[in-house]
Order: C-alpha cells, then sequence, then structure tokens
C-alpha cells in the first residue's frame, strides 16, 4: 500500500489549494479515503472523509463549506479542494486508507 500526497505549499489567507494523494497497491475503489492534518503541538485531525462507489462525503466542522473532497476511481487519486483559507488551516495533510498513511504535504496559510 502506497500513498503519497501533493500539492501543499504556501498560501495567502482566502486563497486556495488542491491537494492530490496517488494510491497504490490496493484496490481503491473499494475503500473509504481520508484526509487528516496535524497542526504544530495539537493531534492529528480528521478533516474529510469519501465513501467507495457512492462518493459520500463527510467533513470537520471546521473545514464545512470551504473544503471538497472528490475521488477518480480512474485515477487512484483523492483530492482536497481547499477554499477560503485561513491560518488556522496551517498543517500538514496526510492521505491515509486500508491501514496506510502517507508522507504528508505542508501547508502554510500565512501573509
Amino acid at each position: 500500500v502506497q500513498l503519497v500526497e501533493s500539492g501543499g505549499g504556501l498560501v495567502q489567507p482566502g486563497g486556495s489549494l488542491r491537494l492530490s494523494c496517488a494510491a497504490s497497491g490496493f484496490a481503491f475503489s473499494r475503500y473509504i479515503m481520508n484526509w487528516y492534518r496535524q497542526a504544530p503541538g495539537k493531534e492529528r485531525e480528521l478533516v474529510a472523509t469519501i465513501s467507495t462507489a457512492e462518493s459520500r462525503t463527510n467533513y470537520a466542522d471546521s473545514v464545512k463549506g470551504r473544503f471538497t473532497i472528490s475521488r477518480d476511481n480512474a485515477k487512484n487519486t483523492v483530492y482536497l479542494q481547499m477554499n477560503s483559507l485561513k491560518p488556522d488551516d496551517t498543517a500538514v495533510y496526510y492521505c491515509r486508507a486500508n491501514g496506510a498513511w502517507g508522507q504528508g504535504t505542508q501547508v502554510t496559510v500565512s501573509s
């Protein structure tokens, strides 16, 4: 199982980023996919989840209305579109599925 995140970076408050997580080594379309984040000095928290065929989604209250999780089963990739970013969104963002974690991608929101 391998999960590789990309798309992080430095963005100003109010800006947008799209994270990607490329998966391999397992039947991607059969697994719920999750995005987590961990800010400095804080516990890792679940940000968004997307189910399999029906692509039902759930979000942490702190990101509802700003973040959108989606998946492309043909590309074995899950995305996290992040809009209206705030400094509190600064964290390392991780992809998780099938008991595995990606290496994380840093998102920094600062002016």
